[in-house]
């Protein structure tokens, strides 16, 4: 069955353009050329094209682009598990966004702090009470999240219990808004008294990963489907 390149943009809802990307990519197979220079496509082509766009809304293009070369290259095996480490990425960050909301009740964040009175405390001690790598806390710093204080003899980081405050609703914030352009946009919300604005966050990151997760699935159904017909012409010639 041959196929033109509107006959598949009108199926699919992309425009032309977007299929001679993907195609300057090598995330398809090259179109076979007519003489007057026209692409046709078959039907693996348009089972290709279905598979890029279930998979680009709920893996991104970087995946996609990852994982159609190993799909060219028969190697299934490989690709699929390329979709399960994503997918379990993903579940990651959906225990962290959870964990996070219970971090962040009132209550539990006061806690917290209640049990760290002392008035300062150096990075490494930081590093240790929230869980979070020094190198972290200085790239952190370096983006304008954080401004510790400096010891007036040594001149070394110093962290007071409001820091700590901040630093640990950065740690629970971050993994669900992914950029620290975002993150910025957060901490501007809070102020010391309140983090509804931090929780409100976190649950509309997690609305967005049940959907995410439906549209992974979407998509693994139909890097299946294009497995298998390739499978089936494998067998079948």
């Amino acid at each position: 069955m041959e196929l033109r390149p509107i006959d598949i943009s009108r199926k699919l809802d992309v425009g032309t353009s977007a299929l001679r990307h993907y195609e300057e990519w090598g995330i398809v197979p090259p179109a076979k050329r007519k003489s007057n220079g026209y692409r046709v496509y078959t039907e693996e082509h348009e089972a290709y094209f279905q598979c890029i766009r279930a998979m680009y809304h709920g893996f991104g293009m970087a995946t996609v682009r990852k994982i159609m070369p190993m799909v060219q290259e028969h190697k299934f095996t490989q690709a699929l598990w390329e979709v399960n480490r994503v997918q379990a990425s993903l579940f990651h960050r959906k225990e962290q966004a959870t964990k996070a909301l219970d971090i962040l009740k009132p209550e539990n964040m006061q806690s917290f702090l209640d049990r760290r009175n002392k008035k300062w405390y150096t990075i490494g001690e930081v590093e240790k009470e929230i869980e979070v790598p020094a190198s972290t806390l200085r790239h952190w710093e370096k983006e304008g999240l954080i401004k510790p204080g400096r010891h007036p003899e040594s001149g070394y980081r110093v962290y007071d219990r409001e820091d700590i405050r901040r630093l640990l609703i950065i740690r629970t914030v971050q993994p669900s808004l992914y950029f620290l352009d975002s993150v910025k946009e957060v901490l501007e919300k809070i102020n010391q008294h309140s983090i509804s604005e931090a929780r409100k966050i976190t649950m509309d990151s997690l609305a967005y990963m049940d959907h995410q997760i439906e549209q992974q699935l979407r998509g693994a159904y139909f890097l299946y489907k294009l497995i298998e017909l390739l499978k089936k012409k494998e067998n079948d010639s």
